[in-house]
């Protein structure tokens, strides 16, 4: 069995600008030359399989382009796991992959760790580190609690996806000029 690698992925398939992968080789009775390779699995990452082994797609496009499978994890910026055009896809750590999930089904501000509280009549503010809840204080307008949000998230030095934090990207939205 090859090893995997980047002369191995461009003999068994094409990228296309959608982010698919396409078989340009037979490699059992189940492939098709010109099919898109792999499933969606339950958890809605693209799975294929090669030398009976399933990779994830995103992972199989990054080697694709960048000649190697990274040691630490694959991003997908706008957070959907089947979307694998390489411009969606970077390296980050597993912070900053777990930080780019979207928000709970509950939150209605639109930015993580932020709501507004009927009780105080303010905006408060939080965040969670090593499943510890850091309260951040009670604003009186939505963008001062998400400025103390995106303080807290840069505190803690999570560098390289700011641009991915619902708070960073309200922040800029709505600065003054």
């Amino acid at each position: 069995c090859e090893m995997l690698n980047q002369e191995k992925i461009k003999k068994l398939f094409s990228y296309q600008e959608n982010g698919n992968l396409v078989w340009r080789t037979q490699t059992n009775s189940r492939v098709n030359i010109g099919d898109v390779a792999g499933l969606v699995g339950t958890c809605g990452y693209v799975q294929i399989g090669i030398d009976n082994k399933r990779y994830y797609a995103h992972r199989l496009v990054w080697l694709y382009h960048y000649g190697y499978l990274p040691e630490g994890q694959v991003d997908h910026i706008n957070r959907d796991r089947a979307d694998n055009r390489i411009e969606n896809l970077r390296e980050v750590s597993q912070t900053c992959n777990n930080r780019n999930t979207g928000n709970p089904k509950n939150n209605t501000s639109g930015i993580k760790g932020v709501w507004f509280s009927e009780s105080s009549g303010k905006w408060l503010a939080q965040i969670q580190v090593a499943r510890k809840v850091i309260h951040l204080g009670n604003h009186a307008d939505i963008l001062e609690a998400a400025c103390h949000r995106l303080a807290a998230e840069q505190a803690l030095d999570w560098d390289g996806c700011d641009d991915c934090s619902p708070a960073y990207q309200f922040v800029m939205e709505n600065r003054q000029p």
